[in-house]
């Protein structure tokens, strides 16, 4: 005998205002097994009613092969409609071998200090650079995710990817995912957070005598040196000879997240 669930005449009993809430009321028929007939409420009612999540659920026995269900709904503080942003820029690392500009140079008495194109912690053999403080946005966002919704095999496959499109108003290729995480409530919606970091692309860069560079907010650049005989120093030094810009994040769809642009 197929299972059937039948909403009722007065069903649903639903209450307006600051947390609005539902209680549809159903006939359950075809078993008397108190678990399949859990089962067929769940898989024959929505998960959301009129933008309210499913909170909770129950039957009674009232004869054989014959139970009463109630579902309710409710937004709360698990609104499937909702989420809370929170934001970090306390800033990020980053080792650098080149310099905005050189303020000044020093050397002792009777020399010229020999000029490097702006290159940092120059030796004759390397550029050693050194690490600053680089403007990192980062910002995570929590949702509530209906279970059907929830796609942990998407989210991994999208860590570590760089938005192809425009994504919570950052052009594209200025936001990198960094991961999520989630938790199932037992109302049956998964509080996934998610994380990011902004770094803003960069245009009309210049390296030493080389102009007109152009970076993805999470490509990476890096500087080839040579070495050039300083004539007012009178000293082989090293200065910027090419200048490299490698893509070393994916791009990704992020509306695959299923959060909105």
């Amino acid at each position: 005998m197929s299972i059937t669930v039948a909403e009722k005449f007065d069903s649903p009993q639903i209450t307006k205002g600051q947390n609005p809430s539902a209680t549809c009321s159903f006939i359950v028929q075809g078993t008397d097994d108190e678990s399949e007939a859990l089962s067929a409420l769940l898989a024959q009612t929505p998960d959301v009613y009129q933008d309210m999540p499913r909170n909770s659920h129950g039957i009674d026995h009232l004869a054989q092969n014959l139970w009463e269900g109630a579902v309710h709904y409710g937004s709360g503080a698990s609104d499937v409609n909702s989420f809370a942003t929170s934001f970090d820029t306390t800033g990020g690392t980053q080792h650098i071998t080149q310099s905005l500009s050189t303020i000044s140079a020093y050397a002792k008495s009777g020399s010229t200090a020999p000029l490097y194109g702006g290159a940092i912690g120059v030796t004759k053999s390397d550029v050693t650079g050194v690490d600053i403080t680089v403007p990192v946005f980062n910002f995570s966002e929590r949702h509530f995710i209906l279970d059907a919704n929830a796609n942990a095999l998407t989210y991994r496959n999208l860590t570590g990817c760089v938005n192809n499109l425009p994504f919570r108003g950052f052009a594209v290729g200025e936001v990198l995912f960094l991961g999520a995480t989630g938790s199932i409530g037992q109302d049956g919606l998964w509080e996934v957070n998610f994380k990011f970091a902004a770094s803003q692309n960069k245009s009309n860069i210049t390296v030493g005598s080389i102009t007109g560079i152009v970076k993805g907010g999470w490509d990476y650049m890096w500087v080839r040196y040579e070495d050039t005989e300083d004539m007012s120093a009178g000293a082989i030094v090293k200065r910027p000879t090419a200048v490299y810009v490698e893509r070393v994040y994916p791009l990704a769809d992020f509306s695959l997240l299923g959060i909105g642009a």
